[in-house]
């Protein structure tokens, strides 16, 4: 069994969802998860919000150009009036419900079940396509496998098991059903947040012992830096499940953070590719060891730092157990800390709890909080143990304000925090720097 997932961009109009049923025609058995049309879920929440805000006038005008939006893909898949209609049919009805609900009053759980809409219809018009086109797919509704534990974590085991209970699922053959979507451990509607369907992808792959999970995209793999910075990028062919995991984590946005360890845990290799170009390679992620050296750089805005100073941490043991406790209380991870004798300085982003935070940590020692940063990551295997690359990463950077560093906690990454405003100096100087061997016009100025 193999698991294909595509995103939005990908299924944005009829003419990418052909190109899509394109490339899965030849398919035999396959699950294949979609993610809603793009556009269509931030036009669901623009929705909600009016809702909530009992704007009725303005309520209708979004709906009226998600149902348009929706018909003319239909319009541009169909041919004759026949499978129109009843395509027609399938929106007008998800419609229906959709104006049931909001003659309700906004709930959060309300929210969620509309946020649903984008994926249900999506994938209920493609596969209505699909098998019009005698593309024989089934369609599996996600709600009925996809669900959340107490924890709010989904579990492959449980996924698997509701997976061989459908009568619809036989373990062969070939599926279409949604990503992102899911329940909470009461079996009410829920979501695993923006981008989940990479996510969902790799659950469901983990679920049935996939052979590979293909992730398509609109871009060529995985880059060795963010395209939309800098200049002249190249794809990486194949990483390490721990260098992708960290890539992600970091802001990698062709990979959701949380999407590589169901794989991971059961060695399935995942598989960028471009639906614009279905013949490229894309970037293989593997178990084990990838070429050897700096694979690429990945930055993460919004970024916090957060700095205790006292001289009561000097000698002390349980000083950083209760500082961790603090963020434990708080519900907020850590994404990079440094330690000295005096002093520790760490990085959050999220900033619902900061000031309290910072409030708590007082009691501790003296707090400097420092926000709009952004944490740009070195990912590679062995980085750690090789001679030279640290000091060419810092060499690449010393004319900005590097405001913390990270290394040696991961054998493949090294972690740096820079002011926002610098960030995309700072990779466009680590481009040059590590991929060619072309100094920076930023070097250059800085030597002179």
């Amino acid at each position: 069994m193999k698991v294909l997932k595509f995103g939005g961009t990908s299924l944005g109009n009829a003419a990418r969802m052909q190109d899509v049923a394109r490339i899965i025609e030849s398919e035999k058995d396959c699950i294949v998860v979609c993610s809603a049309m793009a556009g269509v879920t931030d036009c669901l929440v623009e929705l909600s919000g009016t809702w909530k805000a009992d704007d009725i006038k303005k309520a209708e005008i979004i709906k009226k150009q998600l149902f348009s939006h929706f018909e003319a893909t239909c319009f541009g898949l169909m041919q004759g009036a026949a499978a129109f209609e009843s395509s027609h049919s399938i929106i007008f009805d998800q419609f229906h419900k959709i104006d049931r609900m909001l003659s309700g009053s906004w709930s959060e759980g309300k929210e969620k079940c509309l946020l649903a809409q984008g994926e249900i219809i999506t994938t209920l018009i493609f596969d209505h396509y699909l098998n019009h086109s005698g593309i024989a797919f089934k369609w599996l509704n996600a709600f009925d496998f996809m669900q959340k534990n107490a924890e709010a974590e989904p579990v492959v085991a449980d996924i698997s098991n509701k997976l061989s209970n459908l009568p619809a699922y036989t373990g062969s053959g070939r599926y279409l059903t949604q990503g992102y979507i899911c329940l909470d451990h009461n079996g009410h509607p829920d979501n695993l947040a923006r981008g989940g369907g990479d996510y969902s992808a790799t659950l469901i792959g983990a679920a049935v012992n996939a052979t590979v999970i293909e992730i398509w995209t609109d871009i060529d793999g995985l880059h060795n830096s963010d395209p939309r910075v800098v200049s002249n990028t190249s794809p990486v062919r194949e990483l390490s499940f721990g260098e992708a995991a960290e890539l992600a984590y970091f802001g990698a946005k062709i990979l959701h953070p949380s999407c590589v360890w169901p794989a991971s845990a059961q060695s399935i290799p995942i598989n960028l590719r471009n639906t614009m170009e279905p013949l490229s390679a894309g970037t293989l992620i593997r178990k084990g060891p990838s070429n050897a050296g700096i694979r690429a750089v990945a930055a993460k805005d919004g970024i916090s730092v957060i700095r205790i100073r006292s001289a009561r941490m000097l000698n002390a043991y349980g000083f950083l157990k209760r500082i961790f406790e603090i963020f434990e209380n708080f519900r907020t991870p850590i994404d990079v800390i440094t330690t000295s004798e005096v002093a520790v300085s760490l990085t959050i982003d999220k900033t619902l709890h900061l000031e309290a935070i910072c409030n708590a940590l007082h009691e501790l020692g003296d707090v400097e909080a420092e926000t709009g940063q952004s944490i740009v990551c070195v990912v590679g295997d062995v980085l750690a143990e090789h001679q030279g690359y640290a000091v060419k990463i810092m060499d690449a950077l010393r004319h900005l304000q590097v405001k913390m560093v990270s290394f040696g906690g991961s054998r493949n990454n090294l972690t740096l925090v820079v002011p926002m405003g610098q960030k995309a100096e700072a990779l466009n100087c680590l481009q040059k720097a590590l991929f060619t061997n072309e100094p920076h016009a930023c070097q250059q100025a800085f030597n002179n």
